[in-house]
């Protein structure tokens, strides 16, 4: 069956390792990532207006995905309310759309940054970074959540799992 696992955390949570190793056991699992579709569908525009307008481009996605029945696991930050109130809306279907908060603390994100950009927007070379100079709303009241800097991916991933079949999705 289809759903939309729509995973928002800091960056350098967790989001994409965990879609990915779901795509590992999950059928046909999409993968829809905010790094890679931002370079083509919403290119360098880190305002409140461009990431609203980005989630709600990858949101439409997810829908046309799941109308031809393909699982679909979301990585993007979505790091306000409204983004994540529009991907719900959007989809359209509750028993298909679960939101998935991957928390972890921003000390670890920073450790696990490989692309040394946490570094760079505390030197303020990128701006709107979320987390440092942009806010994450944390969600309060997911679908699911993940404790990445408590849990190991498998134990991550197994949670996902578990929570999708009860859910009769997976």
């Amino acid at each position: 069956m289809a759903f939309v696992v729509w995973m928002t955390g800091l960056p350098c949570s967790g989001k994409t390792t965990i879609v990915r190793t779901m795509q590992k056991v999950v059928p046909n699992l999409a993968i829809l990532d905010g790094d890679e579709l931002r370079e083509w569908l919403s290119p360098k525009d880190f305002t409140k207006e461009g990431r609203v307008e980005h989630n709600k481009k990858v949101a439409h996605l997810a829908k046309l995905l799941i109308k031809h029945n393909v699982p679909v696991g979301v990585s993007l930050v979505s790091p306000f309310f409204e983004n994540r109130a529009d991907a719900r809306k959007i989809v359209g279907d509750d028993s298909k759309f679960f939101e998935v908060y991957v928390k972890c603390s921003l000390e670890e994100c920073e450790t696990r940054d490989v692309k040394g950009m946490y570094k760079k927007a505390r030197a303020n070379e990128i701006k709107q970074f979320t987390g440092v100079s942009d806010p994450y709303d944390i969600p309060t009241n997911p679908d699911f959540v993940v404790e990445t800097d408590k849990e190991t991916l498998d134990e991550s991933v197994q949670k996902m799992l578990s929570f999708l079949k009860s859910k009769n999705v997976a």
